[in-house]
């Protein structure tokens, strides 16, 4: 399986991989470059989001975009016989993410996944998915501060819920959150000045966003914040204090005239810069051609 989109800027590979489909006892193997099992957000591709932009949370805890974690390596997944559909899974990755972890933080893999995720249906129309994910790794990165690089390890925590009400095929409400938590620990090295202090970092944030359809349309809304119990540094032993707290309220209204095709108006109100205010406008078109296989439930 491969995706390579096509930019203004190039090809790209953004997943390759190969998965078994007939692995004994409910296990199965993916190896190559690929989107995580963690979180919720980080299962789908930009084109599939509910919204024109990525969470907070994504944006700041693994850069770019927000396109969430993409890394080369192998991954394990085991499915149980319970009486309610649930995955168990670990992943072996390189740690090529430049927020998270950093190419050069060590040779060869150096970043760990485990998550486990249920999902239960009831009711005929209604159905839930819980769970939760870990990553951790060692980290050689640019820190907070300017000319200053982090080395250490860092682990990112993530929980996910997501509620769907479907009674046919022209309705349906879906209400989905996940809350994240990062914690790093580290040395902190001015690469100017030359100097290096310990380094303590607590971080967390979440999104929650609810969406209603009605025949071809769907009306949308999100809100996100940082902060929500941790935004802690402590450099050589010292606290420091941060002002503000980063948050975004997001509300959109989409209308789908063909099964492959979608336009989206969306405006977002943007604190995400506590010092700044922005009030964004996008319009965006949506076309999709050619075979494709189905999305993440």
């Amino acid at each position: 399986y491969a995706t390579l989109p096509i930019t203004e800027n190039g090809i790209e590979v953004e997943e390759a991989y190969f998965v078994t489909t007939s692995l004994p006892a409910g296990l199965q193997v993916k190896g190559g470059k690929f989107k995580s099992g963690f979180g919720r957000f980080n299962a789908f591709h930009p084109h599939a989001w509910d919204f024109v932009d990525a969470p907070i949370a994504y944006k700041l805890f693994f850069g770019g975009d927000g396109e969430g974690l993409v890394e080369k390596g192998a991954q394990l997944t085991y499915l149980p016989n319970l009486p309610i559909y649930t995955i168990l899974g670990a992943e072996v990755l390189q740690g090529d993410n430049d927020t998270l972890f950093g190419p050069d933080a060590e040779s060869g893999p150096h970043a760990y996944t485990a998550f486990a995720k249920s999902s239960l249906d009831f009711g005929g129309s209604h159905s839930i998915l819980f769970g939760g994910s870990v990553v951790g790794g060692k980290t050689k990165t640019p820190s907070y501060a300017p000319n200053t690089e982090l080395t250490g390890d860092t682990v990112l925590y993530g929980l996910e819920f997501t509620y769907k009400w479907k009674p046919s095929r022209w309705r349906s409400f879906i209400l989905q959150s996940e809350y994240l938590y990062r914690h790093q620990t580290g040395y902190l090295t001015d690469t100017v000045a030359l100097t290096t202090d310990s380094l303590n970092r607590d971080q967390d944030g979440f999104y929650v966003q609810a969406l209603y359809q009605i025949n071809r349309w769907r009306i949308g809304g999100r809100f996100d914040r940082m902060a929500i119990f941790k935004d802690e540094v402590v450099r050589a032993g010292q606290e420091l204090s941060f002002s503000g707290l980063p948050y975004r309220a997001t509300g959109a209204i989409e209308f789908n005239p063909t099964e492959f095709s979608r336009i989206r108006l969306q405006y977002n109100y943007d604190k995400s810069d506590p010092s700044k205010e922005n009030q964004e406008i996008f319009l965006q078109f949506i076309l999709a051609i050619g075979a494709h296989g189905a999305h993440a439930y």
